[in-house]
Protein backbone atom coordinates (compact mmCIF):
# COMPACT_ATOMS: atom_id res chain seq x y z
CA UNK A 1 0.00 0.00 0.00
CA UNK A 2 1.36 3.41 -1.01
CA UNK A 3 2.12 6.03 1.62
CA UNK A 4 -0.72 8.25 0.38
CA UNK A 5 -3.13 5.33 0.69
CA UNK A 6 -1.96 4.62 4.23
CA UNK A 7 -2.49 8.26 5.21
CA UNK A 8 -5.92 8.27 3.58
CA UNK A 9 -6.87 5.11 5.49
CA UNK A 10 -5.65 6.67 8.73
CA UNK A 11 -7.94 9.66 8.16
CA UNK A 12 -10.96 7.42 7.61
CA UNK A 13 -10.74 5.28 10.76
CA UNK A 14 -10.74 6.70 14.28
CA UNK A 15 -9.12 5.18 17.34
CA UNK A 16 -12.53 5.33 19.03
CA UNK A 17 -13.92 2.93 16.41
CA UNK A 18 -11.11 0.45 17.08
CA UNK A 19 -11.69 0.61 20.82
CA UNK A 20 -15.46 0.21 20.59
CA UNK A 21 -15.05 -2.86 18.37
CA UNK A 22 -12.55 -4.22 20.93
CA UNK A 23 -15.08 -3.94 23.75
CA UNK A 24 -13.98 -0.68 25.34
CA UNK A 25 -16.56 1.77 26.69
CA UNK A 26 -16.30 5.54 27.11
CA UNK A 27 -15.92 6.75 30.70
CA UNK A 28 -17.87 10.00 30.32
CA UNK A 29 -17.18 11.19 33.87
CA UNK A 30 -13.42 10.94 33.34
CA UNK A 31 -13.40 12.32 29.77
CA UNK A 32 -13.11 15.74 28.21
CA UNK A 33 -13.95 16.94 24.72
CA UNK A 34 -10.30 16.67 23.70
CA UNK A 35 -9.31 13.57 25.71
CA UNK A 36 -11.86 10.74 25.79
CA UNK A 37 -11.13 7.95 28.26
CA UNK A 38 -12.05 4.39 27.22
CA UNK A 39 -12.09 1.49 29.67
CA UNK A 40 -12.16 -2.30 29.38
CA UNK A 41 -11.71 -3.81 32.81
CA UNK A 42 -8.51 -2.33 34.21
CA UNK A 43 -7.24 -1.35 30.75
CA UNK A 44 -7.44 2.36 29.91
CA UNK A 45 -6.85 4.11 26.60
CA UNK A 46 -7.31 7.86 26.12
CA UNK A 47 -8.16 9.05 22.61
CA UNK A 48 -6.84 12.45 21.56
CA UNK A 49 -6.38 14.58 18.42
CA UNK A 50 -10.03 14.22 17.36
CA UNK A 51 -9.71 10.43 17.28
CA UNK A 52 -6.43 10.30 15.38
CA UNK A 53 -4.17 9.56 18.34
CA UNK A 54 -4.15 7.68 21.63
CA UNK A 55 -2.07 7.02 24.71
CA UNK A 56 -2.10 4.69 27.71
CA UNK A 57 -1.99 6.75 30.95
CA UNK A 58 -0.67 3.73 32.83
CA UNK A 59 2.39 3.31 30.60
CA UNK A 60 4.38 5.20 27.98
CA UNK A 61 2.50 3.61 25.06
CA UNK A 62 0.97 5.95 22.47
CA UNK A 63 0.50 6.26 18.74
CA UNK A 64 -1.97 6.30 15.85
CA UNK A 65 -4.83 4.02 14.84
CA UNK A 66 -2.51 1.41 13.32
CA UNK A 67 -0.29 1.09 16.39
CA UNK A 68 -3.46 0.83 18.50
CA UNK A 69 -4.67 -2.15 16.46
CA UNK A 70 -1.24 -3.73 16.76
CA UNK A 71 -1.25 -3.24 20.53
CA UNK A 72 -4.75 -4.64 21.06
CA UNK A 73 -4.63 -7.51 18.59
CA UNK A 74 -0.94 -8.38 18.62
CA UNK A 75 -0.64 -8.26 14.82
CA UNK A 76 1.87 -6.92 12.31
CA UNK A 77 1.60 -3.50 10.71
CA UNK A 78 0.40 -5.05 7.45
CA UNK A 79 -2.40 -6.92 9.22
CA UNK A 80 -3.28 -3.75 11.12
CA UNK A 81 -3.83 -2.00 7.77
CA UNK A 82 -6.19 -4.76 6.69
CA UNK A 83 -8.18 -4.59 9.92
CA UNK A 84 -8.35 -0.82 9.78
CA UNK A 85 -9.75 -1.00 6.26
CA UNK A 86 -12.53 -3.21 7.60
CA UNK A 87 -13.62 -0.38 9.90
CA UNK A 88 -14.13 2.24 7.18
CA UNK A 89 -17.60 3.69 7.57
CA UNK A 90 -18.03 2.50 11.16
CA UNK A 91 -19.19 5.40 13.34
CA UNK A 92 -18.44 4.87 17.05
CA UNK A 93 -20.80 6.02 19.78
CA UNK A 94 -19.47 9.23 21.30
CA UNK A 95 -20.66 11.36 24.22
CA UNK A 96 -22.47 14.63 23.60
CA UNK A 97 -20.52 17.39 25.25
CA UNK A 98 -22.41 20.15 27.02
CA UNK A 99 -19.46 21.91 28.57
CA UNK A 100 -19.58 25.55 29.69
CA UNK A 101 -18.64 28.14 27.09
CA UNK A 102 -15.00 29.11 27.29
CA UNK A 103 -13.63 32.61 27.50
CA UNK A 104 -14.52 34.67 24.44
CA UNK A 105 -10.94 35.83 23.94
CA UNK A 106 -9.17 32.52 23.40
CA UNK A 107 -6.02 34.39 22.38
CA UNK A 108 -5.42 35.70 25.89
CA UNK A 109 -2.50 34.19 27.75
CA UNK A 110 -3.20 31.56 30.37
CA UNK A 111 -2.04 33.86 33.17
CA UNK A 112 -4.21 36.75 31.92
CA UNK A 113 -7.29 34.55 31.57
CA UNK A 114 -6.74 33.41 35.15
CA UNK A 115 -6.38 36.94 36.46
CA UNK A 116 -9.53 38.07 34.65
CA UNK A 117 -11.72 35.62 36.58
CA UNK A 118 -13.12 36.45 40.02
CA UNK A 119 -12.16 34.55 43.14
CA UNK A 120 -15.05 32.65 44.75
CA UNK A 121 -16.82 34.45 47.60
CA UNK A 122 -19.31 33.30 50.25
CA UNK A 123 -22.58 32.59 48.48
CA UNK A 124 -21.15 32.56 44.94
CA UNK A 125 -22.05 29.72 42.57
CA UNK A 126 -18.60 28.13 42.84
CA UNK A 127 -18.60 28.53 46.62
CA UNK A 128 -21.97 26.76 46.86
CA UNK A 129 -20.84 23.98 44.52
CA UNK A 130 -17.74 23.24 46.57
CA UNK A 131 -19.37 23.65 49.99
CA UNK A 132 -22.82 22.14 49.38
CA UNK A 133 -22.16 19.56 46.65
CA UNK A 134 -18.57 18.59 47.46
CA UNK A 135 -18.79 19.18 51.24
CA UNK A 136 -15.56 21.17 51.45
CA UNK A 137 -15.57 23.16 54.71
CA UNK A 138 -15.55 26.93 54.48
CA UNK A 139 -12.18 27.09 56.26
CA UNK A 140 -10.59 25.04 53.46
CA UNK A 141 -12.19 27.26 50.81
CA UNK A 142 -10.92 30.41 52.52
CA UNK A 143 -7.41 28.94 52.71
CA UNK A 144 -7.45 28.00 49.02
CA UNK A 145 -8.69 31.48 48.07
CA UNK A 146 -6.07 33.12 50.29
CA UNK A 147 -3.40 31.04 48.51
CA UNK A 148 -4.86 32.22 45.15
CA UNK A 149 -5.67 28.68 44.04
CA UNK A 150 -9.35 29.06 43.02
CA UNK A 151 -11.37 31.01 40.48
CA UNK A 152 -15.03 31.20 39.50
CA UNK A 153 -15.52 29.21 36.30
CA UNK A 154 -18.51 29.47 33.95
CA UNK A 155 -21.89 28.23 35.18
CA UNK A 156 -20.82 27.61 38.76
CA UNK A 157 -17.77 25.53 37.89
CA UNK A 158 -14.43 25.71 39.70
CA UNK A 159 -11.02 26.53 38.32
CA UNK A 160 -8.11 25.15 40.40
CA UNK A 161 -4.67 26.47 39.46
CA UNK A 162 -1.66 24.41 38.48
CA UNK A 163 1.48 26.40 39.21
CA UNK A 164 5.21 26.04 38.69
CA UNK A 165 7.88 26.29 41.36
CA UNK A 166 7.75 30.10 41.12
CA UNK A 167 4.00 30.17 41.68
CA UNK A 168 3.17 31.12 38.07
CA UNK A 169 -0.17 29.73 36.87
CA UNK A 170 0.37 27.34 33.94
CA UNK A 171 -3.20 26.04 33.64
CA UNK A 172 -6.12 24.89 35.76
CA UNK A 173 -8.38 21.97 36.46
CA UNK A 174 -12.02 22.67 35.60
CA UNK A 175 -14.74 20.99 37.67
CA UNK A 176 -18.47 21.62 37.70
CA UNK A 177 -21.70 19.76 38.44
CA UNK A 178 -21.73 18.35 34.90
CA UNK A 179 -18.26 19.06 33.58
CA UNK A 180 -14.61 18.31 34.12
CA UNK A 181 -11.62 19.21 32.01
CA UNK A 182 -8.38 21.16 31.84
CA UNK A 183 -7.77 24.66 30.51
CA UNK A 184 -7.28 25.01 26.77
CA UNK A 185 -3.71 26.03 26.10
CA UNK A 186 -2.72 25.32 29.70
CA UNK A 187 -0.02 22.97 30.92
CA UNK A 188 -0.50 20.39 33.66
CA UNK A 189 2.04 20.63 36.45
CA UNK A 190 0.73 20.39 40.01
CA UNK A 191 -2.08 21.93 42.04
CA UNK A 192 -0.46 22.93 45.34
CA UNK A 193 -2.40 23.55 48.55
CA UNK A 194 -0.89 24.00 51.99
CA UNK A 195 2.56 24.77 53.33
CA UNK A 196 4.86 25.37 50.36
CA UNK A 197 7.98 24.10 52.15
CA UNK A 198 6.34 21.17 53.94
CA UNK A 199 8.26 17.87 53.87
CA UNK A 200 5.16 15.66 53.62
CA UNK A 201 4.01 15.62 49.98
CA UNK A 202 0.52 14.16 49.47
CA UNK A 203 -0.17 13.35 45.82
CA UNK A 204 -3.82 13.03 44.72
CA UNK A 205 -5.45 12.88 41.29
CA UNK A 206 -7.72 15.95 41.54
CA UNK A 207 -7.63 19.35 43.23
CA UNK A 208 -10.92 18.64 45.00
CA UNK A 209 -9.39 15.45 46.41
CA UNK A 210 -6.30 17.37 47.58
CA UNK A 211 -8.47 19.89 49.43
CA UNK A 212 -10.68 17.09 50.77
CA UNK A 213 -7.70 15.21 52.23
CA UNK A 214 -6.49 18.46 53.78
CA UNK A 215 -9.92 18.94 55.36
CA UNK A 216 -9.98 15.38 56.70
CA UNK A 217 -6.49 15.82 58.17
CA UNK A 218 -7.29 19.33 59.46
CA UNK A 219 -4.63 20.78 57.14
CA UNK A 220 -1.52 19.34 58.76
CA UNK A 221 1.16 22.07 58.87
CA UNK A 222 3.82 19.57 57.79
CA UNK A 223 1.94 18.70 54.58
CA UNK A 224 1.66 20.03 51.04
CA UNK A 225 -1.45 18.67 49.31
CA UNK A 226 -0.94 18.15 45.58
CA UNK A 227 -2.95 17.12 42.53
CA UNK A 228 -1.70 15.88 39.17
CA UNK A 229 -5.07 16.62 37.56
CA UNK A 230 -5.40 13.06 36.27
CA UNK A 231 -2.88 11.78 33.75
CA UNK A 232 0.74 12.80 34.19
CA UNK A 233 2.75 14.92 31.79
CA UNK A 234 6.56 14.72 31.68
CA UNK A 235 6.56 18.17 33.33
CA UNK A 236 4.43 16.79 36.18
CA UNK A 237 6.89 13.96 36.78
CA UNK A 238 9.76 16.48 36.79
CA UNK A 239 7.93 18.67 39.32
CA UNK A 240 7.30 15.68 41.60
CA UNK A 241 10.96 14.68 41.45
CA UNK A 242 12.02 18.21 42.37
CA UNK A 243 9.79 18.17 45.45
CA UNK A 244 10.90 14.67 46.43
CA UNK A 245 14.54 15.77 46.30
CA UNK A 246 14.04 18.07 49.29
CA UNK A 247 15.86 17.14 52.47
CA UNK A 248 13.62 14.98 54.65
CA UNK A 249 10.88 14.68 52.02
CA UNK A 250 8.15 12.06 52.45
CA UNK A 251 6.24 11.18 49.29
CA UNK A 252 2.69 10.08 50.14
CA UNK A 253 0.75 8.32 47.37
CA UNK A 254 -2.78 9.48 48.21
CA UNK A 255 -4.15 8.44 44.82
CA UNK A 256 -7.57 6.86 44.26
CA UNK A 257 -8.54 3.49 45.70
CA UNK A 258 -8.76 1.67 42.36
CA UNK A 259 -6.55 0.08 39.73
CA UNK A 260 -5.48 3.36 38.20
CA UNK A 261 -4.69 4.79 41.63
CA UNK A 262 -2.50 1.78 42.43
CA UNK A 263 -0.63 2.22 39.16
CA UNK A 264 0.06 5.87 39.98
CA UNK A 265 1.11 4.85 43.50
CA UNK A 266 3.60 2.38 42.03
CA UNK A 267 5.04 5.18 39.90
CA UNK A 268 5.43 7.37 42.97
CA UNK A 269 7.10 4.52 44.84
CA UNK A 270 9.55 4.24 41.95
CA UNK A 271 10.32 7.96 42.11
CA UNK A 272 10.84 7.76 45.88
CA UNK A 273 13.22 4.84 45.43
CA UNK A 274 15.08 6.65 42.66
CA UNK A 275 15.42 9.90 44.64
CA UNK A 276 16.00 8.22 48.00
CA UNK A 277 13.17 9.90 49.94
CA UNK A 278 10.55 8.39 52.23
CA UNK A 279 7.40 6.84 50.81
CA UNK A 280 3.93 5.93 52.11
CA UNK A 281 0.72 4.67 50.50
CA UNK A 282 -2.38 6.39 51.88
CA UNK A 283 -5.66 4.99 50.51
CA UNK A 284 -9.10 6.53 50.88
CA UNK A 285 -11.81 4.22 52.21
CA UNK A 286 -14.09 5.14 49.32
CA UNK A 287 -12.86 5.55 45.76
CA UNK A 288 -11.35 9.00 46.43
CA UNK A 289 -10.86 11.58 49.20
CA UNK A 290 -13.86 13.71 48.30
CA UNK A 291 -16.08 10.63 48.59
CA UNK A 292 -14.55 10.04 52.04
CA UNK A 293 -15.20 13.66 53.00
CA UNK A 294 -18.81 13.48 51.84
CA UNK A 295 -19.33 10.26 53.81
CA UNK A 296 -17.76 11.80 56.94
CA UNK A 297 -19.91 14.91 56.57
CA UNK A 298 -23.08 12.83 56.22
CA UNK A 299 -22.11 10.81 59.31
CA UNK A 300 -21.45 13.98 61.31
CA UNK A 301 -24.81 15.42 60.26
CA UNK A 302 -26.57 12.20 61.26
CA UNK A 303 -24.89 12.21 64.68
CA UNK A 304 -25.76 15.88 65.18
CA UNK A 305 -29.37 15.10 64.28
CA UNK A 306 -29.45 12.36 66.90
CA UNK A 307 -27.98 14.67 69.53
CA UNK A 308 -30.54 17.35 68.70
CA UNK A 309 -33.30 14.76 69.02
CA UNK A 310 -32.00 13.60 72.39
CA UNK A 311 -31.78 17.17 73.67
CA UNK A 312 -35.31 17.90 72.47
CA UNK A 313 -36.64 14.82 74.26
CA UNK A 314 -34.85 15.68 77.50
CA UNK A 315 -35.85 19.34 77.46
CA UNK A 316 -39.16 19.75 75.63
CA UNK A 317 -40.35 23.28 74.83
CA UNK A 318 -42.38 24.97 77.58
CA UNK A 319 -45.54 24.87 75.49
CA UNK A 320 -45.36 21.10 75.28
CA UNK A 321 -44.88 20.47 79.00
CA UNK A 322 -47.82 19.65 81.31
CA UNK A 323 -48.99 22.62 83.47
CA UNK A 324 -47.94 22.46 87.08
CA UNK A 325 -50.78 23.70 89.37
CA UNK A 326 -50.23 24.58 93.03
CA UNK A 327 -51.44 21.90 95.45
CA UNK A 328 -55.09 22.35 96.59
CA UNK A 329 -55.42 23.40 100.25
CA UNK A 330 -56.24 20.61 102.68
CA UNK A 331 -59.90 20.96 103.66
CA UNK A 332 -61.35 19.87 106.99
CA UNK A 333 -64.05 17.21 106.87
CA UNK A 334 -67.60 18.53 106.75
CA UNK A 335 -69.00 19.56 110.11
CA UNK A 336 -65.70 20.38 111.65
CA UNK A 337 -64.10 23.77 112.08
CA UNK A 338 -60.60 24.37 111.22
CA UNK A 339 -58.38 25.39 114.02
CA UNK A 340 -54.83 25.91 114.84
CA UNK A 341 -52.93 22.77 115.32
CA UNK A 342 -50.91 22.00 118.35
CA UNK A 343 -53.74 21.91 120.91
CA UNK A 344 -57.07 20.36 121.88
CA UNK A 345 -60.00 22.49 122.83
CA UNK A 346 -61.88 21.26 125.81
CA UNK A 347 -65.64 21.57 125.89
Amino acid sequence: METKEVEHLKDQVSCAAVLEKAGFAVDVKESTRHAVKHRRGDAIIIVIHAGRGWFDPLSDAKGDVFSLIQRLDGVTFGEALVRAAGLIGFVPAEPVWTRPQRDRDSNMSVALRWQNRRKPWPGSATWRFLRDKRCLPEAALRDAIRQDRLREGPHGSMWAAHVNVSGIVTGWEERGPEWRGFSTGGAKLLFRFGSADAPRLCLTEAAIDAMSLAALERARPDSLYLSTGGGWSPATATAIRALAARVGALLVAATDNNGQGETYADRLAGIASEIGCGFERLRPVQVDWNADLQAATASDQEEEGKREGDRAAAYPPAASRGKLRPAAPALDPAGRRGGRGGGVMKG
